[in-house]
């Protein structure tokens, strides 16, 4: 194929005839807000994953927020994240008036540093968001061990805060619906989990996103669900879908709240797409091995997506390529496009952004997320890559980066 002619997208939706007569069923049955559709493909997450009740809504950014805020994190709090995120992580931090803190990764990791984690726990911390970055757990492990060691320090604000007795763990599993590690799905270890379901995720809804919860002692599921809903309805107590049947139209509004709920439009995309997902997993996988095969004899580090005890969702490729600075990272990128291929970045630390630099953080302060980004190439992973144009990719990378 002509270079010139040659064009491979990043990160494109996977979507099929299926999922296209599915909304277009959905627009025909007259519903097509939060209803029957959501409620169904609420039921087959909280399944999928292994919880009780899942909940939609229509952002993985809203899932967290409406957690910190059902949890009752607000001013005076802290909440401890990763510098190596996307802005969304952090910025429902801001949004509920907590006081942010970020932490560097691990030399030479992804992942943030555990022992400054536990170093920055302190009697204001209410809740951590670690990050699933590309499809790859945690070591929540570790996470809990350190939020077990603090335990002592730890002052809750409200009755969810004080049945839980300790620091909440808050995953931000945008990349991780799926994955799995230590036997256990991603949605099972922390104690809330928020997925998204954006146009360029694995499994999507054109936007989107759901939160599932671990079982709190002295709560009931049920409640902790209402509360999702509360929140997200502008705190009516009753939602559209209710307040449709004869007779039912009286409603309260108990709280004001917020709007974020997930539509049957988006839910009738995302039940189609549950139906593909173990497909689209293998193909993921698939596609990473042909490329983990291709590099291993290169001086390049990719992320390492499967071992004996984890599987990630392939959500990203990350390549590492060590010694080079960041000025000869975006040439290689700029050299792929010429080639007809399209790369990305994940993630300019935060503290790199005009935001956050607003807020106090300096870059200098997190060297080590620094080093990652600035080696840091995203290559095309989707499940629209044929076996041809992966060849492609790895073809041009060899050429990009050995100029």
């Amino acid at each position: 194929m002509n270079i010139k002619n040659h064009n491979i997208p990043f990160s494109p939706p996977d979507i099929t005839d299926e999922e296209i007569n599915a909304v277009t069923e959905t627009l025909k049955s007259g519903w097509i807000t939060t209803g029957p559709k959501t409620k169904e493909l609420e039921q087959k997450l909280a399944n999928y994953v292994g919880q009780e009740r899942a909940v939609c809504l229509n952002s993985a950014t809203a899932a967290m927020e409406t957690t910190l805020r059902i949890l009752g994190v607000g001013p005076g709090d802290e909440v401890i994240t990763s510098a190596y995120t996307y802005t969304a992580t952090a910025s429902v931090i801001e949004h509920v008036g907590a006081k942010i803190i970020l932490i560097d990764t691990a030399p030479g990791s992804y992942e943030m540093d555990y022992s400054q984690l536990e170093k920055a726990i302190n009697e204001n911390t209410k809740a951590i968001i670690p990050i699933d970055i590309a499809g790859v757990m945690c070591d929540y492990e570790t996470i809990y061990n350190v939020v077990k060691k603090k335990e002592r320090l730890f002052s809750p604000n409200n009755a969810l805060q004080k049945a839980i007795g300790r620091v909440i763990v808050l995953a931000d599993a945008a990349h991780a619906f799926g994955a799995e590690k230590n036997g256990q799905k991603c949605g099972q270890v922390a104690d809330f989990t928020c997925f998204s379901f954006h146009a360029v995720k694995n499994l999507t809804t054109a936007e989107g996103g759901a939160v599932v919860w671990s079982d709190i002692d002295g709560f009931d599921n049920e409640d902790i669900y209402k509360l999702y809903m509360l929140y997200s309805l502008h705190g009516q107590t009753k939602d559209a879908l209710s307040k449709s049947q004869k007779g039912s139209w009286e409603y309260d509004i108990v709280l004001p709240a917020y709007k974020c709920n997930m539509t049957d439009i988006m839910a009738s995309i995302g039940l189609v797409q549950l139906e593909r997902y173990q497909g689209m997993l293998e193909r993921r996988k698939e596609i990473i091995n042909k490329y983990d095969e291709a590099f291993s004899l290169m001086q390049v580090q990719p992320l390492k997506h499967f071992s004996s005890n984890h599987s990630s969702t392939g959500h990203l490729y990350l390549v590492n390529i060590p010694f080079i600075s960041e000025e000869k990272r975006n040439e290689i990128i700029n050299r792929m496009a010429e080639l007809g291929v399209s790369c990305n970045v994940h993630y300019k630390p935060l503290p790199m952004l005009t935001a956050y630099k607003n807020l106090g953080f300096d870059i200098k302060s997190f060297p080590n997320a620094y080093n990652q980004y600035k080696t840091e190439i995203s290559l095309p992973l989707h499940t629209s890559l044929s076996d041809y144009e992966v060849e492609y990719v790895i073809n041009s990378f060899k050429k990009a980066i050995s100029n």
